[in-house]
């Protein structure tokens, strides 16, 4: 029987270096996010929100251009940890 993942973390990875993680309820928010934001303004230099929805009252806003890959990673939470 597969887990089902509690959540998926994406790493954002940008040109300068500079990484920022951020988590998606459900792969379908992830998808949402991607094809509707982050898709249609791949090439442009303007800000795009990305959601932040674990951290209340921040924000974060990037330039679709500047982003260089994303890793998305499913997070899976249970009673034991396997570290």
């Amino acid at each position: 029987m597969p887990r089902t993942p509690s959540e998926f973390a994406v790493h954002l990875l940008m040109e300068g270096g500079h990484r920022e993680e951020v988590r998606f309820s459900t792969i379908q928010d992830f998808q949402k996010w991607y094809s509707g934001e982050l898709v249609p303004k791949s090439g442009s230099d303007e800000f795009i929100s990305v959601p932040i929805k674990n951290i209340q009252g921040e924000y974060m806003v990037v330039r679709p251009s500047r982003i260089l890959a994303l890793r998305v990673e499913p997070i899976f939470s249970g009673s034991v940890d396997r570290y």
